[in-house]
């Protein structure tokens, strides 16, 4: 197939496969590196304040008056804004400048950071964390396309290997500065949201200077329609999951209104999108068996990795009696995992072009360590727990960032960003999903363990009540007397158990799924009959009176 190619780059491809920067001449490693040093920066912000809170959450929610119900909503929050928001990120990166749009997320970002900061009540905080989700949805899913915009198929391993270390790196350094944070009497849990703005700031800067990209605007309509009923339908979705079986029972007419709101909710986004000129979702990806069934896995995966970030702090500083900074440290071995085989897995798939065996591999780990942590009580000895946690982590490493490789592989480049956020989408709706169901569990099981341990105490034990969690408050164990507060810790243990016990089975669901993906080496730079990079340079330099796909007037390439 004839492509256009620009001056300077021979056969469409660039040196160290990297796609032409802006004066069109081929990218070296080191050129692309700069151009990703502001890109990994705001990556980083983007899963610190995810990850920060973690470990100050239930200093937070007990110092604002809140219970299970917010510890699970101040997560989940964020996570729902930022599935919502993502696809539109995907979207708009395909009609305008992606260097504004990360910019644009970047100062969302910021300005929900240092309101959270001042929040004075759940509810405040909670909205505030919807403003930040928006902005790190943007971040998450442009993360990725911007590196698929800049290098070539091939050599996307080495660098979402690069991705996944800032990720893990982010994920380890969140909880451990949030720990750090909340324990030092003259900073206190507001830094936590703080903190990130500065990194923020400097990251925006670093993009203004290092990150040019070639962009074709195209003149269209935004499907905000879609937009709408998608993060409608998603949002009734997880209000029923939080609720369900605590504020109203599982089989009831909540159950069924809200179900089936978000049943026509998603009907109507169907809808919208198969008429849309531009939709959020171009439904049509899906014909790709690929996309498909990585969309998939990628929402199953979603439950297990936002459960461990998410109930790990539970369990260490409720049934260990740990401090948030310790809660932190403790979690180093699966975040240790996650670095060490995002980062080998990124290099051999660069080098061999093969990927399945990871995706399939990764599915397995994953399994097995939530398997292994279901296992896991108040007194479990910590080098058990060690390894179980590396295990689940070298898993999560080998799926992450490879299934958004894998359906980069498969696509047009007037599609990249679309297809790319589907996937974080699908990956963020199960973390989101996952959280406020597993949530809801966890205080379920929390109270009937307490139940069950009040009762074994006999009358002195009954006549203490539900200590500590009626109305689903996060308990004080220092204020505790000894029976209640070992009580409590066996609770809390069992319950945090159970919750990774019911996350093995979407594991193990992921794992099947990744068994029926076909594997299409990724394209070599170094073919130019298959080469991708040449696809995307001749979008990228399309003259003027080019009509691109959708019907939109082409005014040239521009350099942001």
């Amino acid at each position: 197939m004839a492509t256009a190619t620009p001056t300077g780059v021979r056969g469409g491809h660039a040196k160290h496969g990297g796609q032409p920067s802006a004066d069109g001449a081929p990218m070296t490693h080191r050129q692309i590196m700069e151009a990703l040093s502001g890109l990994l920066l705001g990556m980083f912000v983007a899963i610190l304040s995810s990850t920060i809170v973690t470990n100050a959450l239930p200093e937070i929610i007990t110092d604002l008056d809140g219970g299970q119900s917010a510890y699970t909503w101040v997560v989940t929050a964020s996570l729902l804004a930022m599935t919502a928001t993502t696809p539109l990120w995907g979207k708009l990166s395909d009609l305008f400048s992606k260097k504004l749009l990360v910019q644009i997320a970047l100062v969302i970002y910021v300005l929900g950071s240092v309101v959270a900061g001042l929040s004075q009540s759940v509810g405040m905080l909670i909205a505030c964390r919807v403003v930040q989700g928006i902005g790190v949805g943007g971040l998450a899913a442009l993360a990725q396309i911007v590196m698929a915009a800049m290098i070539a198929p091939r050599e996307r391993g080495r660098y979402s290997g690069y991705l996944g270390a800032t990720f893990a790196v982010a994920t380890v350094g969140g909880p451990l500065l949030g720990g750090v944070i909340t324990d030092t009497d003259w900073l206190g849990w507001r830094w936590c949201f703080y903190v990130g703005v500065p990194f923020a700031i400097i990251a925006l800067v670093v993009l203004q200077k290092t990150l040019k990209l070639p962009v074709v605007k195209r003149q269209v309509k935004v499907d905000w329609p879609g937009a709408f009923f998608i993060s409608a339908a998603v949002s009734l979705l997880l209000v029923w999951v939080t609720f369900a079986g605590d504020k109203y029972d599982w089989i009831s007419w909540q159950t069924y209104a809200m179900v089936g709101g978000s049943i026509v909710l998603g009907a109507l986004f169907l809808l919208v999108e198969s008429r849309a000129s531009e939709p959020i979702i171009p439904l049509r990806l899906f014909r790709n068996r690929t996309i498909t069934l990585a969309s998939l896995a990628s929402l199953f995966v979603g439950v297990a990795m936002f459960a461990g970030t998410v109930f790990f702090s539970q369990y260490f500083q409720l049934a260990r009696d740990k401090s948030p900074t310790m809660s932190g440290v403790m979690t180093i071995p699966m975040i240790g995992g996650l670095f060490i085989s995002s980062t080998v897995s990124g290099l051999i798939i660069t080098k061999t072009g093969r990927w399945k065996a990871w995706l399939v591999a990764g599915g397995a780990l994953v399994t097995a360590g939530l398997g292994l942590l279901g296992t896991i009580r108040y007194d479990t000895e910590y080098w058990h727990i060690a390894i179980f946690m590396a295990v689940m982590g070298l898993g999560l490493g080998m799926m992450m960032q490879n299934l958004v490789l894998c359906t980069q592989n498969q696509v047009a480049p007037e599609d990249l960003g679309s297809a790319s956020s589907v996937v974080t989408f699908f990956r963020s709706l199960g973390g989101a999903i996952g959280v406020s169901a597993l949530g809801a569990v966890m205080g379920n099981r929390v109270t009937h363990y307490v139940k069950d341990g009040l009762a074994e105490l006999g009358p002195q034990g009954a006549a203490l009540g539900h200590g500590g969690t009626g109305g689903g408050g996060i308990p004080d164990l220092d204020t505790l007397p000894a029976p209640i507060r070992t009580v409590m810790e066996t609770a809390y243990g069992h319950g945090v158990g159970d919750v990774f016990l019911y996350s093995a089975p979407f594991a193990l669901l992921a794992f099947l799924v990744t068994l029926f993906i076909k594997e299409v080496a990724l394209k070599s730079p170094s073919a130019p009959e298959t080469s991708e990079t040449a696809e995307i340079v001749a979008e990228a330099v399309r003259g003027a009176g080019a009509v691109p796909a959708g019907g939109g007037r082409a005014d040239g390439p521009r350099i942001m």
